[in-house]
């Protein structure tokens, strides 16, 4: 079944390059016939879509490569880096577009068969949004961050599009040539954007900044299967590499229960999370052993050892499990 998911992964990336640089082709043919500096825009948006469609291809090849020695944790992280890459270049396009647009206000050019460069740029937009929906509907299917991050750009770029196009049938019918600068400034404003997007996204994944929307997941899956063993848990950490979830934290137990037992209850902590979370997941459990300030919060009424009577369970708040 991984392995499935993995070829799906590539393939979906292929499609995705394959066509890309198709539309990258037929926008410069739009520019060439044009000389619009607003149709270079989105041929400028679209150099950029190639490259980031081949990093990602690459990161996507290399994020399914088993772990080993030197990448214990496997090699997700080469999507998000992969994306921030996407994010840096998308800015670029973006300051670059801007220059151009501002250079052409002060030197116009003659713009010449815009009616032929409108159907191109439409005919473009309307596929990258196919390309950028399929992307990230697969991205999301199989948690591909390279896919998903892709899949926003394309849509982005068919935003702007539409906005070109709007642009570009105004230019053709008023003759007024600084609107195509205006169209240039505008969108390559909203490309800046849309990279700075990605940026900050793709940042706070290789921050491994905590994601609590999931911890939250996980802590509920965990109290709506609790045992009455499972006096406690802390500690509780969550990282994302690739398609991947590691989990680690500490679990409490009765402290006079063998090693086998205690490896029994931590295994069906893992059980009820791989049953409930569809993600790839490796978790790590640490036990504890309980102590006596902890018995009116123990559920076990035949322990030998109970110093205090039960009174209520501890609350599993998000800052109580994740707490060291």
């Amino acid at each position: 079944m991984e392995l499935n998911q993995d070829k799906i992964k590539l393939t979906t990336q292929r499609r995705i390059v394959f066509v890309t640089v198709i539309l990258f082709v037929g926008k410069f043919i739009a520019y060439y016939l044009t000389n619009s500096v607003g149709i270079l825009t989105d041929a400028m948006e679209s150099t950029v879509n190639v490259l980031t469609g081949f990093i990602s291809l690459y990161s996507i090849s290399v994020a399914l490569k088993p772990r080993d020695e030197d990448h214990p944790f496997g090699h997700g992280k080469i999507e998000a880096i992969s994306a921030s890459i996407e994010g840096i270049l998308i800015i670029i396009a973006g300051l670059i577009i801007i220059f151009e647009a501002l250079k052409r206000l002060f030197y116009p050019g003659e713009i010449q068969q815009l009616d032929i460069g409108i159907l191109i740029v439409a005919i473009a937009g309307l596929i990258n949004y196919i390309l950028g929906y399929y992307s990230i509907k697969i991205g999301r299917k199989l948690n591909s961050i390279a896919l998903i991050s892709g899949g926003k750009h394309l849509q982005s770029d068919t935003y702007s599009s539409i906005g070109l196009v709007v642009g570009l049938i105004l230019l053709l019918i008023t003759k007024r040539a600084w609107l195509d600068s205006a169209i240039a400034i505008s969108f390559g404003s909203i490309i800046i954007y849309t990279g700075y997007k990605i940026l900050k996204e793709t940042t706070s994944n290789l921050m491994d900044q905590a994601d609590f929307r999931i911890l939250e997941k996980v802590r509920d899956i965990l109290w709506e299967n609790k045992s009455d063993k499972w006096i406690d848990i802390h500690n509780l950490k969550l990282v994302k590499y690739g398609d991947a979830y590691h989990i680690d934290c500490d679990l409490t137990l009765p402290w006079y229960i063998n090693i086998a037992t205690a490896h029994k209850e931590s295994d069906l902590v893992i059980a009820a999370i791989s049953e409930h979370f569809k993600d790839k997941i490796d978790f790590t459990i640490h036990t504890d052993a309980c102590y006596s300030d902890l018995c009116p919060n123990c559920r076990i009424n035949s322990c030998p050892y109970r110093k205090y009577p039960f009174i209520n369970d501890i609350k599993w708040t998000l800052e109580k499990i994740t707490k060291r």
